[in-house]
């Protein structure tokens, strides 16, 4: 699996790619209404013409910024070798243009313009520090990704996609207060990538004692799903749970049992494994055990594939790696 499509909703809103062409407010008349869509501001990653600072400048001039509601960072020029370490600059400069934004994402990059782990990525805590209601934030990337363990009161949504999350931006993201937060997403990836947390790192998550509001927890595109799975059949943030995400890992029956024969999930809505390596005795006993109770389990195997070598080794892989 590859990420193939840019994103066409952020927020509740239609994601508008802020036009080339556009660089002041008479050839602003046709665009939407400022507040009505997500803006998304992007260049060429490769050979690009213009830099991302420029097009955004150009959309502050362009865009009564003061009702934007939602912005997505989409390409930067050359994505693989820099960093939005700029972009990040000219976001917090423009602070206080941007009065309404409630949701940001950083990197909506597709593997056509760079691969999801060699978006070079940086210190995403001037964000979160420069725009204290913003209610959803999501990053893609991980190299490079600093993620400072902080507190915010208003954030509801947090996402990070990534083919190997760095272990210290993990740690962050466990030490911070967010009171706030309902949805929680990680894609941990894998050691060939940066992704090198342990079960110990995820600790606070765990026990949710940061995390008052939490609903929705995604720990997925994991080589230590097992794992993962093992440390949650015992977790006290999973009975304040709706919904509980564990896919495009590499889940094998160990982690399915862990998860059957721990806490009682009954009260979940959703419990989501697909993309897993489950044998068809353990997929069926999930079904049977939950679906029976109104969760909604998805256990389709999806693309996962091993390989088999002559000696018997088995290589499984996550769903988003390179």
């Amino acid at each position: 699996m590859t990420i193939g499509s840019h994103l066409e909703d952020f927020h509740g809103l239609p994601v508008h790619r802020f036009p080339r062409s556009v660089k002041g407010p008479e050839g602003a008349a046709h665009l939407p209404a400022p507040e009505s869509v997500a803006w998304s501001i992007a260049v060429d990653s490769y050979d690009s013409e213009e830099e991302w600072e420029a097009a955004f400048a150009r959309f502050l001039a362009s865009v009564d910024t003061e009702k934007v509601r939602a912005l997505v960072v989409g390409a930067w020029s050359e994505a693989y070798d820099s960093g939005p370490e700029g972009i990040v600059e000219a976001l917090v400069a423009a602070k206080d243009r941007l009065p309404s934004l409630r949701a940001l994402f950083l990197g909506d990059i597709v593997m056509e313009e760079c691969e999801i782990s060699w978006i070079n990525q940086g210190d995403v805590g001037p964000l979160l520090n420069a725009f204290p209601e913003l209610e959803e934030f999501g990053v893609r990337g991980g190299q490079g990704l600093v993620f400072p363990a902080l507190r915010h009161e208003r954030l509801r949504t947090l996402t990070v996609e990534t083919g190997g999350m760095p272990v210290e931006a993990v740690r962050g993201v466990a030490g911070g207060d967010l009171p706030a937060l309902v949805e929680l997403d990680l894609w941990l990836g894998t050691p060939e990538y940066g992704g090198d947390c342990e079960v110990a790192d995820l600790a606070p998550i765990l026990a949710g004692t940061r995390l008052p509001a939490l609903k929705h927890l995604a720990l997925r595109n994991s080589e230590i799903q097992d794992d993962i799975c093992a440390a949650l059949a015992a977790a006290p943030v999973v009975a304040r749970l709706d919904v509980l995400d564990v896919s495009m890992g590499i889940l094998t029956d160990d982690g399915a049992t862990a998860l059957l024969t721990g806490q009682p999930l009954t009260h979940l809505t959703t419990l989501d494994l697909h993309h897993n390596y489950l044998s068809p005795a353990i997929r069926d006993r999930l079904r049977d055990s939950l679906e029976a109770e109104g969760v909604q389990v998805d256990v389709d195997a999806d693309d996962a594939e091993s390989d088999e070598e002559e000696d018997g080794t088995v290589w499984r892989f996550v769903a988003v790696g390179e």
